[in-house]
C-alpha cells in the first residue's frame, strides 16, 4: 500500500492542480501537487528501507489486467524489488525538493497551476517507468516522460526558442523510440512475452537464436540489445543523440533540474540496469555500449570547457556524467551505473537550482561572462555551489568520489580493450569536469563584476524556500556516496540487490574493482584536483590565458563552442532535405497533382458552362437555325452509314 502510495500521490496531485487549477487559483494547485508529492516522498524511502533493513521480501504489486488479446497478456502491475524501490525514493524525494524549490522560483509567473501540474505529472511518469513490472507498462512511462518533457521545455510557449526546444527534444526521442519499439516487438516474437518474469528466465535458452538481416545471420540477443540501447540513447542523451538536452535549458530551471538529475534522463540507465539479464548475453551491444558511453564523457567535458552559459554548461556536465553510468553498464558493473545515478541526483540537482539560485539574483542573466564578484553577495547559494562542485568533481568525501570512482575502475577491471577505452575517457573527462566546474564557479562569482550596475544593485539571496532544499541536497551530495557505497557496490552487494541486477559473466568485475592498482584508484582524484588548479591559474591567477588560447587555436576553440558542429552538420543532413522534402511535395504533389486536378476539372467545367451560355442568344432565328443545322447532320450521318 506504502509503495503504491508513492507511485499514484503524484498522479493525484497533478490532476487536482491541472484540472481545478483555476477553479482552486494558484495557491491551491500548487499546495495540491506539493501535498501529492510530499507524501510520494514519505512513502517512497519508508517502502525501500522496509524492503532492505525492514524484512521485506521483493515481489509484485497487481492493479489488474491491463491487456489482454489472445496470447498477448499485460498487466498492470508494480514492481517491488531494489532496483526499483531505490529509483521511487530517490525520485519522490528529489522530486519533492524541486516542488519546494519551484514555488519559490516561480512565484511570479501567470499559470503556476499549469507547471506544477505538468511536474507532477512528469514525476508520476517517471515513476510508473521505474515500477513497471513489464515492458509495455515501461514504455507507458518512457512515453509519458517524454511527453511531459515537451510540455515543460516549452513551458514559457511565448517564447520561439523554447517552443523549437521543445520540438527538438520530442522529434530527437521519437527517432531513438523507433528502434525501441522495435526491439519490443522482437521481444515478444522471440519470448512469446512482454512480462519480465516470461523473458528473463527464457533468455538462455534463445542465446543460439539468429535474425537473417539485411543479407547476413545476426545473433537475437545482440540485436535486440543493440535496438534497446538505441533508445536509451535518445532519453539518456547520448553521443549522436545529444543534441536535444543543451536546448532542454530553455526551459524554467526546476524543469532542467528534474529532467537532468531525477528523471528523463536517467531512464535509459534504468532500463540498461533492468534489462541486464538480457544484455549479458549481448557482449558485443554491450561493449557498443561501452564505446558511446565513454565518448559521450569525453565528448561533453569538452565541450563544457567552452560555454558562457551557467546551465548549458551543467547541461553538457549530465551529458557528460551519463556517458559515465553508460561505461558503468557497458563493462558489466550495473550497480556502479545506479550507484552514480543516485549520487548524481543529489548534486546535479543541486548545481541546477543553485544556477537557478544564481540567475534569480542576476534579473534572470544566464551568460557567466556578465557575472562575477557575486560570492559576498549571495553566500548561501556560493557555499552550495562549492558543495554540488566538489561532488561533480570527485572530491573526497564528497558522493561523486565513491561512484565516479567505482566506474573508472571498473572499466580499467574489465580487463578488455574496450575497457581500456572506457578507462581512458573516463579519466581524461574526470580532468575536463574540475576544470569546467571550477570555471563555473570562479566566472560566476569571483573577481571584478562584469554586470551592469543597475543588475549589480539588485542582486540579493534568494528566498529561504528556494535555499532551504539547496541545503537539504548538500547534505546529500555530501554522505550519500559514503553511506550507500557498502549496500550498492560494497561487500553487501548480493544482500542488498538480491537478483534485482544480474552481472552474469561480469560478476567478477564488481569483486575486482577493489582489487586495482593504486594509481588506478586515485586517478580521478590526482586528475580532478590537477584540473581544478589548471582552473584557478587560467581564470583567477591569470584570465588572459584563455583569451590567449582561443587566439592561438582559433579552429579548435571554434570547434568545442559550436560543440562539435553536430547542430550544423543534422541541419545539413537531415533537416533542409526534409525541408526541401516537404516543399517539393507541398509544391508539386499537393498544390500541383492532389489540387490541380480537382481544380483544373473545375475550371474546365466553368470555361464550358461560360461558352454555353453565349449560345443563348434569346433569337427565334438563331435557334431555328442551330436546329435545322442539326436535323441537316443527324440525315447526313444516317444516309452515311445506312
Amino acid at each position: 500500500m506504502i509503495y503504491a502510495l508513492a507511485v499514484f500521490a503524484p498522479l493525484v496531485g497533478a490532476l487536482i492542480a491541472g484540472l481545478l487549477g483555476k477553479v482552486i487559483g494558484d495557491r491551491g494547485a500548487m499546495g495540491a501537487s506539493l501535498l501529492g508529492m510530499i507524501v510520494a516522498a514519505i512513502c517512497g524511502p519508508v517502502a525501500f528501507f522496509h524492503l532492505i533493513v525492514g524484512g521485506g521480501e521483493p515481489g509484485v504489486i497487481d492493479l489488474g489486467t491491463w491487456m489482454e488479446a489472445g496470447k498477448f497478456h499485460v498487466s498492470w502491475a508494480l514492481r517491488y524489488d531494489t532496483l526499483s524501490a531505490v529509483m521511487v525514493a530517490m525520485v519522490s524525494f528529489v522530486s519533492m525538493l524541486i516542488h519546494v524549490y519551484s514555488i519559490g522560483y516561480m512565484a511570479h509567473d501567470a499559470t503556476r497551476w499549469r507547471f506544477f501540474a505538468y511536474l507532477s505529472l512528469f514525476t508520476f511518469a517517471m515513476l510508473m517507468l521505474v515500477t513497471a513490472d513489464n515492458l509495455v507498462q515501461l514504455f507507458f512511462g518512457w512515453e509519458g516522460v517524454g511527453l511531459c518533457s515537451y510540455l515543460l521545455i516549452g513551458y514559457w510557449y511565448d517564447r520561439p526558442s523554447a517552443c523549437a526546444a521543445a520540438i527538438k527534444a520530442f522529434v530527437v526521442n521519437r527517432v531513438a523510440d523507433l528502434p525501441f519499439a522495435v526491439g519490443l516487438a522482437l521481444i515478444f516474437f522471440k519470448f512469446g512475452s512482454l512480462e519480465f518474469a516470461g523473458i528473463f528466465p527464457a533468455v538462455a535458452d534463445h542465446a543460439a537464436d539468429t535474425y537473417a538481416l539485411f543479407g547476413h545471420t545476426w545473433s537475437a540477443i545482440e540485436v535486440i540489445g543493440f535496438l534497446l540501447f538505441i533508445g536509451a540513447m535518445g532519453k539518456s542523451a547520448q553521443l549522436g543523440l545529444h543534441v536535444w538536452l543543451p536546448d532542454a535549458m530553455e526551459g524554467p530551471t526546476p524543469v532542467s533540474s528534474l529532467i537532468h538529475a531525477a528523471t528523463m534522463v536517467t531512464a535509459g540507465v534504468f532500463l540498461m540496469a533492468r534489462m541486464s539479464p538480457l544484455m549479458e548475453y549481448a557482449p558485443y551491444a554491450l561493449g557498443f555500449v561501452t564505446f558511446i558511453g565513454a565518448s559521450t564523457a569525453l565528448f561533453a567535458a569538452t565541450v563544457g570547457c567552452t560555454q558562457t552559459d551557467i546551465k548549458r554548461v551543467i547541461a553538457y556536465s549530465t551529458c557528460s556524467q551519463l556517458g559515465y553510468m553508460f561505461t558503468a553498464v557497458g563493462v558489466g558493473v550495473y550497480q556502479a551505473a545506479i550507484f552514480h545515478l543516485i549520487t548524481h541526483a543529489f548534486f546535479k540537482a543541486l548545481l541546477f537550482m543553485a544556477a537557478g539560485s544564481v540567475i534569480h539574483a542576476m534579473s534572470d542573466e544566464q551568460d557567466m561572462r556578465k557575472m562575477g564578484g557575486l560570492w559576498k553577495l549571495i553566500p548561501w547559494t556560493y557555499g552550495i555551489m562549492w558543495v554540488g562542485n566538489l561532488a561533480l568533481a570527485g572530491v573526497f568525501p564528497f558522493a561523486g568520489y565513491y561512484s565516479k570512482d567505482a566506474i573508472v575502475s571498473g572499466a580499467y577491471a574489465a580487463h578488455s580493450g574496450i575497457g581500456m577505452y572506457g578507462f581512458i575517457c573516463t579519466v581524461l573527462a574526470a580532468f575536463l569536469t574540475a576544470f569546467y566546474s571550477w570555471r563555473l564557479l570562479i566566472m560566476t562569482f569571483h573577481g571584478k563584476p562584469r554586470a551592469d550596475r543597475h543588475v549589480m544593485e539588485h542582486v540579493h539571496e534568494s528566498p529561504w524556500v528556494m535555499i532551504g532544499p539547496l541545503l537539504v541536497l548538500s547534505v546529500g551530495a555530501l554522505i550519500a556516496g559514503f553511506s550507500l557505497h557498502d549496500w550498492f557496490i560494497g561487500e553487501e552487494w548480493p544482500e542488498f540487490w538480491r537478483g534485482a541486477i544480474y552481472n552474469g559473466a561480469h560478476n567478477h568485475v564488481l569483486h575486482d574493482i577493489e582489487l586495482v592498482p593504486f594509481w588506478v584508484e586515485m586517478s580521478p582524484t590526482v586528475v580532478g584536483l590537477l584540473g581544478i588548479a589548471v582552473a584557478y591559474l587560467m581564470y583567477m591567477v591569470n584570465p588572459l590565458i584563455p583569451v590567449r588560447l582561443a587566439q592561438m587555436f582559433p579552429a579548435v576553440y571554434r570547434f568545442l563552442l559550436n560543440k562539435w558542429y553536430f547542430d550544423e552538420l543534422y541541419n545539413a543532413i537531415f533537416v533542409q532535405p526534409a525541408i526541401r522534402l516537404a516543399r517539393m511535395l507541398w509544391q508539386t504533389g499537393d498544390a500541383t497533382l492532389i489540387d490541380g486536378v480537382p481544380n483544373g476539372l473545375a475550371a474546365l467545367t466553368a470555361d464550358g458552362s461560360r461558352q454555353a451560355v453565349r449560345i443563348q442568344t434569346g433569337s427565334l432565328a438563331v435557334y431555328a437555325f442551330v436546329m435545322l443545322i442539326g436535323v441537316v447532320v443527324l440525315v447526313g450521318i444516317f444516309m452515311l452509314f445506312r
